[in-house]
């Protein structure tokens, strides 16, 4: 008697993918309708899977190229443009022996894929450094400033020193420690992929707090960047504390 196809669907999700090819062989001549669609939809997941696998690996030619260093940070921030809240730089060492699929410009993820990869990055990371730099801050040094000044404060967060910052297109000043810019580095680095996905979703819980204080703004929804709800506001009823009074110049006509 052939084995249901629930049966078969039990085996393929109980083993492992790189079993998946011997099962599809196994159960390739079964003329089933419901046994072929299984078929169908498992090579398919293994299929995108072998892709990821490859996508992946072509964003570490930066790491390959420079393997010969033990520690590679890659660094990244979030929030330089936004009206309101801090900016924030994620310095992250990660692991050479240990793959992570799906690193990406944190932009190209969705929050829900954000928040997987940053619990997971920060599980198997040899080093994580979180630096934020307050609105107050912005206002005085100018935002270019405050960037540097948040990676300098991540890079010094980490628990042990890297050899070298891979950063997502500029060169940190009063860094001691070997720089290569790279031109769209979050899309390009997994290790700056995976500071990117720090850096945004830590910013992203701190406005999601804010909102809670001034839910006038909708931070929770906007990050503090200029929406349009939030611009009728802003126009409205002024800036909060952690507005940016730097940024709201020609918004508030002054």
């Amino acid at each position: 008697m052939a084995e249901t196809i629930a049966k078969i669907k039990e085996k393929f999700e109980t083993s492992e993918m790189k079993q998946w090819s011997q099962l599809q062989q196994m159960y390739g001549s079964d003329d089933r309708q419901g046994v072929k669609k299984l078929l169908e939809k498992y090579k398919k997941q293994q299929q995108k899977y072998e892709q990821e696998i490859l996508r992946t690996e072509k964003m570490k030619e930066f790491e390959y190229k420079y393997q010969e260093y033990s520690y590679i940070c890659g660094i990244d921030e979030v929030g330089r443009g936004p009206l309101a809240g801090p900016v924030v730089a994620g310095a992250v060492i990660l692991p050479k022996e240990e793959e992570i699929l799906y690193l990406n410009d944190s932009k190209q993820l969705s929050e829900k894929k954000r928040e997987e990869l940053y619990d997971i990055i920060m599980e198997k990371a040899v080093g994580v450094g979180i630096g934020v730099v307050p609105p107050a801050r912005i206002d005085e040094i100018n935002i270019l400033q405050a960037t540097y000044e948040a990676m300098r404060i991540a890079i010094s967060k980490l628990p042990v020193k890297p050899d070298l910052l891979l950063n997502d297109a500029v060169t940190i000043p009063q860094v001691d420690i070997k720089q290569v810019g790279i031109i769209k580095g979050d899309a390009r680095s997994i290790s700056i992929a995976a500071a990117s996905i720090v850096a945004k979703v830590t910013r992203d819980r701190m406005m999601v707090e804010y909102d809670k204080l001034y839910p006038e703004y909708y931070f929770a929804s906007n990050k503090g960047y200029g929406s349009k709800a939030h611009v009728e506001v802003l126009k409205q009823i002024g800036p909060c504390a952690i507005h940016r009074s730097s940024f709201l110049g020609k918004i508030l006509g002054k």
